[in-house]
Parts: structure tokens; C-alpha cells; sequence
């Protein structure tokens, strides 16, 4: 059942390490748990703040001190990092770029000082007593009959998050990487979204997923060559250290991604969505999933602080100044909701004008959403109407969805949940009668 339609207050529930963010509205039954001195702490929403500047969300810096005390980790340094750090240590930088090849190169991809095989002794001893190797321990790997690969991960203070690697059949394997546990954006659709945001992911804790899956699964599925920030999370949200693992992924003498096979992917935070543009060559993908800002406002809130004419008027001015650059637009189709004819000739327009891709993704169900998939057949529609507009337009189909690996699917919400809110009118009908 759905609790009201606009989000007011952000609920942050901090027992340090861990946090929950999510919405709740000024009537919310939620709010009369609280003390009186919480409940004037609430004063600012998720969805006007600055998304940019929540660092008590999350590790800031990316590179920190590791569970084992005072040694550092390395893995959330960029290369000039860490050759900063080999040389405050006594050595030399070319040792630093030895570090770094048998870190994310030559198909070494060290965990531990032992694996550190050509390095100096000296220089070893001195790693072993003040660095650590691993930001994440693998708990489990879950594979679904289609061959997806569900890699479940726990952090240093017990929480877990998941990573999926995905084999195709055209030599093309692609690690889906997560970027925060949980995820503060709500979107209605979105399994993750359910869990609100328990904190930001590291640096570390973002690049060593793409270090772990090749380390792990390279033998079984050949080489991994894409990446998509499209797990747990929303990667903009968290842009300090995204952008730092993303600059770790696509270096020439360590994981040696292409830039243009690094993919991050945003619900539609504007600022950040500049910044990102102007500071990163990795791909862009925006999840647009709604054609009116009636119905974007319902299936993802952002859209009330960043309304879709912001939006996309923003990409279409920052493209200008990207040479071959394509942004990739992500529409999960939900039946009854956004896959009308309308919509299909709404989004022809509302994309003029900016070099893109789009990605029609089947809706992935989940435990406690009322939105349906839309059938095959009515995809194949949509898609053709945007086609024949002259536009690139693909059909993305589920991959892992019997392990909940598929889009939308990751995390395990807790007993507190975010808030379903009100479905609009003209769609209660579509959903059962929810209200």
C-alpha cells in the first residue's frame, strides 16, 4: 500500500557504520517513533539536497584505512596515489608502477603479498606491514540458468552487496558494478530502491568488483570487457568515488577498460550529471523510464527537484562540446504505465537534438511491486515506432532473473522499508486498484 505522494523529510537512521535514508511524508506513521529532537533534525529531503556534499553518507576520499588497523588500502589510489605513497615510503616510482601492474595487470590481480611475485624484498616487507590488498570478501556466487553470475560480496562492517557479470554469446562480458548499498533515490520500480541507502561504497570497494569478478570468473566466461554502474545504487550520487574507480578501471597499465566500455548510469542528478560529463570520458547512461513529468514524479521523485526539460536541455548543451559522444537513454517498460503509443512518440521528441541510444528494458518483477511487464509484442511496437523516427533503439532482454540478478533486482531490503508512494489517478486502475 502506497504512503502519500511527496516526500518531505529524509529519515536517517545512523548507528554507525551502518545508515537507512528514505522519504517519508509529513503524515507518515514513522514519524511519531521519533524524539522530538530527531523529528526538527528532518527538515531537509533527499530529494532537494545537495547530493553532491552528503559526506557523512560515505567515504569521502576513496583510498582510507583498512579493517586491519593503521595499513592502508590500496586499492581505491589512483596510479599518481599510489606512486605518492610508494615514495613516501622510501622507493622508488618504478616500483609503484610494478605494484600497480601486478594489482590490475598481466592477469595477476593481487590480493595479498604473497601474489606480489618480481617485487623487492625489502619493498614487499614494507607492503606487508602497511598495506592491505582486499576491500571486499566474497560471501557467495549465485548462477542463474542463463550463465549470469551473482556475486555477493561483505564489507568490512558486515553489509553486503552484489555484483553481476554477464556472458554474451558475441565474446562481449560485462560486470555490473554497485556503488552504495541500497540507494536514497526511491525509485518505484526498483527492488534496491526498497532498502533506502545504507551508506556509500568506496572507492576501493567500487574498483576491487571489476578486480574480483575478472579474478574469479575470467577462466569460466573468458575476458571481461564492459563495465556498467548499474547495480546497487546511484553511481552520481556518490560521484567522488566513482569517478575515481572509473579512472582505476580504464588505465592503460592496469585493468585497461576502454573508456567507452565503462558505462555509469544516473537517475538524472543534473549537477552531478555536468560535473561527471566534464571530468570523466567513460560512457554516460540515464535512466528516463517516463515521458511526462506526471508520471516521472510518481515512478522516481528525482524528477521532482530535476524535471525532465532540465534534464534533458542539460545533456543537449553539454553534448555539444563532446565529440563522438552518444548518451545511452534506459526506458524500463512498465505495462499501462509508459509504453503507450504516446509515450513511444512523446520520447521521439523529447530527445531531438541530443546524440543517444536507446535501451528498451523489460521490467524485471520483484517481491512487493505492482508494475507488470510489458508484453513482447507491445515492445516490439515501441521500439519499431522509435525506429523508424531514424533513432537507435535496442531491446534489452532480462539476464539472471531466476537468482534476482536482473535490472532492478539487486539488494534485500530490511523490515524498514522506503515508502511505495500514491499512484496517480488514471493508473490505479492498471496497478489493482493500489492507491
Amino acid at each position: 500500500m502506497a504512503i502519500g505522494a511527496v516526500a518531505n523529510f529524509t529519515l536517517l537512521l545512523s548507528s554507525k557504520p551502518n545508515h537507512l535514508s528514505f522519504s517519508l511524508t509529513k503524515t507518515s506513521p514513522f514519524l511519531s517513533l521519533l524524539s522530538p529532537r530527531l523529528r526538527r533534525f528532518l527538515s531537509v529531503s533527499s530529494l532537494s539536497a545537495d547530493h553532491h556534499n552528503l559526506r557523512d553518507l560515505g567515504d569521502g576520499d576513496g583510498v582510507g584505512i583498512s579493517s586491519q588497523g593503521s595499513k592502508t588500502l590500496l586499492k581505491g589510489m589512483t596510479y599518481p596515489d599510489l606512486e605518492k605513497w610508494v615514495y613516501s615510503h622510501g622507493y622508488r616510482p618504478g616500483q609503484a608502477m610494478m605494484l600497480w601492474k601486478r594489482m590490475y595487470g598481466n592477469n595477476i590481480w593481487a590480493q595479498h603479498v604473497d601474489e606480489l611475485e618480481g617485487l623487492n624484498k625489502d619493498f614487499k616487507k614494507m607492503l606487508n606491514e602497511n598495506a592491505e590488498f582486499e576491500a571486499l570478501t566474497l560471501k557467495e556466487i549465485r548462477t542463474a540458468s542463463d550463465g549470469t553470475r551473482k556475486i555477493l560480496f561483505t564489507l568490512d562492517d558486515g553489509l553486503v552487496i552484489e555484483t553481476v557479470v554477464i556472458p554474451c554469446d558475441r565474446g562481449r562480458t560485462t560486470v555490473c558494478v554497485s556503488s552504495q548499498v541500497g540507494c536514497a533515490m526511491n525509485c518505484q520500480f526498483c527492488y534496491t530502491g526498497r532498502m533506502g541507502l545504507r551508506r556509500h561504497l568506496s572507492a576501493a570497494e567500487i574498483a576491487e568488483q571489476a578486480v574480483s569478478a575478472r579474478r574469479l570468473l575470467t577462466n569460466e566466461v573468458g575476458s571481461i570487457t564492459n563495465v556498467v554502474f548499474m547495480g546497487m545504487g546511484e553511481p552520481l550520487h556518490n560521484i567522488d568515488n566513482v569517478i575515481r574507480a572509473a579512472d582505476i578501471m580504464v588505465d592503460e597499465q592496469g585493468l585497461q577498460f576502454s573508456p567507452r566500455k565503462v558505462t555509469v548510469s544516473t537517475s538524472g542528478l543534473v549537477p552531478q550529471l555536468k560535473r561527471f560529463l566534464h571530468e570523466s570520458n567513460c560512457a554516460l547512461a540515464v535512466s528516463l523510464n517516463a515521458t511526462t513529468d506526471e508520471v516521472r514524479n510518481w515512478i522516481m521523485p528525482i524528477n521532482r527537484k530535476y524535471k525532465l526539460d532540465l534534464l534533458l536541455q542539460t545533456l543537449r548543451e553539454e553534448l555539444r562540446l563532446k565529440k563522438n559522444y552518444k548518451v545511452l537513454f534506459e526506458y524500463v517498460m512498465l505495462e499501462g504505465i509508459n509504453d503507450s503509443d504516446g509515450d513511444a512518440e512523446r520520447l521521439i521528441e523529447l530527445v531531438k537534438g541530443i546524440p543517444c541510444k536507446i535501451n528498451l528494458i523489460s521490467f524485471n518483477p520483484h517481491s512487493g511491486s505492482f508494475f507488470r511487464p510489458t508484453k513482447e509484442e507491445r515492445m516490439i511496437e515501441f521500439r519499431n515506432t522509435i525506429a523508424r523516427a531514424g533513432l537507435t533503439v535496442l531491446l534489452r532482454l532480462s539476464r539472471g532473473d531466476d537468482q534476482m540478478a536482473a535490472c532492478g533486482q539487486l539488494g534485500k531490503p530490511g523490515t524498514i522499508q522506503a515508502p511505495l508512494l500514491r499512484v496517480p489517478q488514471q493508473f490505479q486502475m492498471e496497478i489493482g486498484g493500489s492507491s
